[in-house]
């Protein structure tokens, strides 16, 4: 959201357990986690005034100098990998032509009203009665991880 709002300048990358709900200070080293982060930083056109903050304190497991060290590099290579790999997906423009495609009904007509906030709920209505419910499409989610799976 910072992002695409213009607001991101650095990026807090430590990271946990997905399944705490809260990170445990660990350094990032989930490949595609970070191909998504290089994404939007070269999106974005780069990242400044800051960087990649390893905000990593000794309340982690890995606790030893070495463990540290080895840590610092690891998260460095992982953050390196995902760059080329997010280098790689907004080159070949795969994954932003399935978005524009997936997307497409909201450059146009109701869609377009709807995305620009100009559709009042009346006009929605009016729009369904007329129109009938819309088809349910696949969100083909699969197919869209299986196609970032590629870069990773």
């Amino acid at each position: 959201m910072a992002s695409k709002l213009g607001f991101l300048g650095s990026v807090d990358s430590n990271t946990g357990s997905p399944d705490l709900g809260w990170d445990t200070d660990q350094f990032p080293m989930d490949v595609k986690a970070a191909t998504l982060v290089m994404k939007a930083v070269i999106e974005q056109g780069g990242l400044a005034p800051g960087g990649l903050n390893f905000d990593c304190k000794v309340r982690r497991e890995s606790t030893d100098l070495p463990d540290m060290f080895f840590s610092h590099i690891g998260a460095m290579d992982t953050f390196a990998r995902g760059l080329r790999n997010a280098v790689k997906i907004v080159d070949e423009g795969l994954l932003a032509a399935a978005i524009k495609m997936r997307y497409s009904g909201f450059d146009k007509g109701i869609g377009k009203k709807i995305e620009d906030g100009s559709a009042s709920l009346e006009e929605l209505e009016k729009y369904i009665l007329e129109h009938g419910e819309p088809a349910v499409l696949s969100g083909r989610q699969e197919w869209y991880e299986s196609l970032l799976n590629r870069y990773v």
